[in-house]
């Protein structure tokens, strides 16, 4: 499993490796580019499944948030 993934804002562009939470999904995220509050995209369960390079370790496992 992988618990870094790199966010991509979609307002500024900045990317920031981040380590995810193994036992949560993360609803929000500061762009330390901008200061927007990313929010996941409809259907997504958070922002790493969104913005992120890999997603969440619950869907890694192949379970639902």
């Amino acid at each position: 499993m992988e618990l870094i993934s790199e966010i991509t804002c979609p307002r500024c562009g900045h990317r920031e490796r981040e380590e995810m939470p193994v036992d949560a999904c993360q609803w929000f995220y500061d762009c330390k580019g901008c200061g927007a509050l990313l929010k996941p995209e409809a259907g997504d369960c958070c922002v790493f499944c969104s913005y992120g390079t890999v997603p969440c370790p619950p869907v890694q496992q192949g379970k639902c948030c």
